[in-house]
Formats: C-alpha cells, structure tokens, sequence
C-alpha cells in the first residue's frame, strides 16, 4: 500500500487558500516513516488570512439563510464522502504523522462521525425554543441562536484531520464560517478532508484552510475571528485566551493532561495488560487523552506489571501503510528529543526502565521504543510533566483511596481511565477523579467516541467542551425574545399598584407548574 503520490500534493495545494501559490515562499513536508521531504506547502501571510476572514464574512451571510436541515444535508454527504475516501485520507494523514495505520483510520472514522453526529443533532438544538415567561399567560419568551460569524480553528498536528474538521463540522452546522491554520507539519491532511468538503456542497469561502506559522497566521486569525478554538499546549491556550479576553471573544481548547490510569485488584489483569497497552500507546502516545500514570493496587502489582512489561516489549513497531504494527513513528525530531530527554533524565534520577528506553533510528529517524518506567519520583521531569510521547510509569499503591488522590495530584485534568472487575466500583472511582473525561475498562476512546457526549479538560487541561450539544452551541450567540401581553409590568390599569405587587408574587410561583420548553 504506497504512500500519496505527488499528484496528490498537487491537487490538494490547489486549495490553500493563498492567491499566487506557485510564487510565494513554501516549506517542506516530511513523511515521517522516513523523515523525507514529500513535498511543500505555501506558506501564508498575515495578508492571506485578512483576505480569507473578508471571503469567509460574505460566504457565511449566505450560509447562515439555509434551514438548518440543509446544512445538515451537506454535512451527511461529507459524511459519505469521507467514507468512500476512507483508505486515500488514512495514507495521508500516515504520510504527515508516521502514526500506525489503525490509529490513522480511528482518527478518519471520527471526522464521519463527528459530521454525522452534528447532522443529526443540529437541526433540533437550533430550533427557536420556548421559554418560560417571567408572568405566566402573559410573558412569552423565546430562545434562538444566532451563529458567531467566523470561527477561527488552529489546529495540532498530532491528528491534523480530526482536530481540524471535527471542530469545524460543528461550527459550520451552527451557520458559521471557518478559517483553519493547520500545523505546519500536517497541512494536508485538513486540505484533504476541505477538498471532501467542496464536494459535499460547502462553499470554498467559507471553510479555509491557510498554513503558515502561528506567530504569524495564527496571530492573524486570532485578530479578526470571532471565536477561537485551539487544541494544543496549555501554555499556548493561556496565551490564547488572555488574547480573546482582549478582545472579548468565546474561546474553547482542549490542552495538555498528564493522564492516570487506576487498576483495582478486582479486574482480570489479561485484560488491564491490554487495555493499558491501548492507552498509553495509541498513537505512539501523542495523544492528548493518552494514559502517562498507572496506578495498581498491590495485590495484583507484581503480576500487573511484569504482564504489561512483557506485552509491550514485544509490540511490533515499524513503518508500514498497512495494519501489519502496532505502533508507528513519533512525528518529528522534536519528539523524539522531548522523549529522550524525559528518559534519561528519569534513568539518571533512578528510575528503572521495565521495556522499551531507547530510539529506533534503525526503524526510521523518529522511531523510540514504547517506554515503561518504574520508581519514577517527584524530582524527575516526567513525573508531572506532560511527555507527548510512548512513555508511561507505573506506581503500586496500598488502596483505591491511594490512588485517586494521586491522580488527582496534578494541575491537568483532561482525561482519565478505571480498569475494574466491579462497574459500580468504576463509577464511584470516576466521580472522583478531577477531569473532564473517565473511561470504565477503556483508556479514551469509549468517552472520546461518545459523541453525543461533552469533552474537554478541567484545570489547566482546557476550557469549553467539544462533542455534545455544548460542542455546537458554542458556537452560536443565544438570544432572548420575551413579548409582553395584556399585564404590563407597570402594573394594570384601574388595579391600584399596591394591589398589583400582592398579586404578582403568587403569578410568578405559578411558572413551575408550566411547561419551560
């Protein structure tokens, strides 16, 4: 199964939203396997992005006039298309990321269902809704949402199709316009899933793509969208959001986590050992909701450990456009040094390494061994710092008390995992945790995959939720239409007010008894 080929560059660079492309400054596009240049992409000025935000406002004023139905008509045949593109759009995003093709294919699957979902729900949540009146009979109020205009994505490169187009099927849905910078390192893979796109209906101009860097592109975008929705870093996303503060924009991002994985003794440790493999390597563990804690308790540590150690020694890595790895390639050489210099330093610091503890440069340039650590303590950088990276530690402790209160033991609160013989056990262990998602017997992708659900971080692992109905309506502006009849508030004529003010209280006490919606 070969990797994209040239012409498909060339089709997909057509659609940058850049004028002039053949005559402006271009950057190299790695394919990660091999660290090769693949080919180039234009990079974009602040001029570009002024010129897209002005394209994007004129589309999105005819956009936002279709029913709501129509939209989501689009959005199901983006949905289709997507589907019938399905093994093309997982060679590109393998190409850009060196991820293992079933994550390549479990990042492609959810930009359908992402569409799907929104198409389904859309149309309800933006219904003009009933409210109840502030005086029953005689108030009647009505909610409606308004879009916000254009909605600004910048979007990482660790899943560079869904953590762009996901976010912007739900903004498109809600009658926005979007203008995305992808990260550099994947820009054709948001520019794969825009061409599906135009073909499902949506017009060119109002769902850009500019690449470039964030100091400049983003920077830009920032300046002129009216709402920003960012995945990455949390020191980023802080810098963000006092930006929007600024300008008194909505702002939404999902940022870093330093994940926990909790493992009772009541749980078959056969299915803990695979469930964790899972978790903490899905993606070689560039994953924002990947697992980088496990906590066992002590009666089944021992054997918990050695299994898991075992298992993920003999994990196949390698480059491959088929499901023949396990794992794939980190993404750049960047990575690979954070990984490296979170190792060694732990190594040197005492900690031991179980399996794994070393790069593959025989695999390919960005290759490092899936990493288990023990004895990994405060004073080492990987203990509360997020790794990005195939590396997890793993720490025995006394009870399930033990362990939620060093889960909870960070500042991140994005994701969590609970692997347990006892459901019920699982729920109470969950409602614990301080993060926006908890995952019974599954690492992420069961809270992940719920759409219909909200996902986001707590503390400094986000602000806002995507998925669910939030995922939508923040991206709308909801406005209150309340119409007076009959009883002004003024009080009745020829009905002495101090009457009226007796009257009014026991009016109001009413409205619980009325339907809201």
């Amino acid at each position: 199964m070969p990797k994209p080929t040239t012409q498909t560059f060339d089709r997909l660079r057509e659609l940058v939203a850049i004028e002039d492309i053949g005559a402006r400054e271009s950057r190299p596009v790695l394919e990660a396997f091999s660290g090769t240049e693949m080919t180039t992409i234009p990079v974009g000025t602040a001029d570009d992005v002024a010129t897209a935000v002005g394209m994007a406002r004129g589309a999105q004023k005819d956009w936002v006039q279709l029913w709501p139905k129509d939209r989501a008509r689009i959005l199901r045949r983006f949905a289709d298309l997507v589907d019938r593109n399905l093994d093309s759009l997982i060679d590109v995003v393998q190409a850009e990321t060196g991820k293992a093709r079933a994550y390549a294919q479990e990042e492609v699957m959810d930009v359908a269902m992402t569409a799907r979902h929104y198409a389904n729900i859309g149309p309800k949540l933006l219904k003009v809704r009933k409210a109840k009146g502030m005086l029953p009979g005689f108030t009647s109020t009505q909610v409606r949402y308004h879009a916000k205009g254009v909605v600004g994505v910048i979007s990482p490169w660790n899943y560079p199709m869904t953590l762009a187009v996901s976010d912007a099927v739900a903004a498109i849905m809600a009658g926005n316009a979007v203008v995305i910078k992808p990260d550099s390192q994947t820009p054709y893979s948001a520019l794969a899933a825009a061409e599906l796109m135009y073909e499902a209906g949506i017009p060119k101009d109002l769902f850009a793509v500019v690449p470039g860097p964030g100091s400049v592109v983003g920077q830009e975008i920032l300046a002129r969208c009216d709402y920003l929705m960012f995945t990455g870093s949390t020191a980023t996303g802080s810098a963000l959001a006092a930006a929007a503060g600024k300008r008194l924009i909505g702002f939404s991002a999902e940022l870093g986590g330093k994940n926990p994985m909790i493992v009772t003794k009541s749980v078959p440790v056969d299915k803990a050992v695979e469930g964790a493999v899972r978790a903490a390597f899905s993606n070689s563990g560039q994953l924002c909701i990947s697992i980088e804690r496990i906590y066992v308790e002590k009666p089944i540590a021992d054997e918990f450990i050695a299994k898991f150690a075992k298992r993920v020694k003999n994990m196949k890595l390698g480059a491959a456009y088929n499901f023949s790895t396990e794992m794939g390639s980190l993404a750049s050489q960047a990575q690979i040094d954070t990984v490296t210099a979170h190792v060694n330093d732990a190594v040197d610091k005492g900690a031991t390494v179980l399996a794994g503890g070393k790069a593959r440069p025989d695999l390919g340039p960005f290759f490092y061994e899936p990493t288990v650590l023990a004895g990994v303590t405060e004073d080492m950088t990987c203990f509360g710092n997020e790794t990005f990276g195939p590396v997890v530690s793993v720490y025995p402790v006394d009870s399930v008390d033990e362990a939620i209160k060093l889960a909870n033991n960070t500042d991140y609160g994005l994701n969590a995992s609970v692997f347990t013989g006892d459901v019920d056990e699982g729920r109470r262990i969950a409602a614990e945790i301080h993060c926006g998602t908890v995952n019974i017997n599954e690492g992420y992708a069961a809270a992940w995959g719920s759409t219909d659900a909200p996902m986001g971080g707590m503390g400094v692992s986000g602000v806002g939720r995507r998925h669910g109905d939030d995922g939508l309506l923040k991206y709308t502006e909801p406005q209150t239409i309340a119409v007076q009849r009959i009883v002004g508030l003024g009080g009745i004529k020829g009905v002495p007010r101090s009457v009226f003010l007796k009257v009014e209280p026991y009016a109001v006490r009413l409205m619980k008894f009325l339907p809201g919606r």
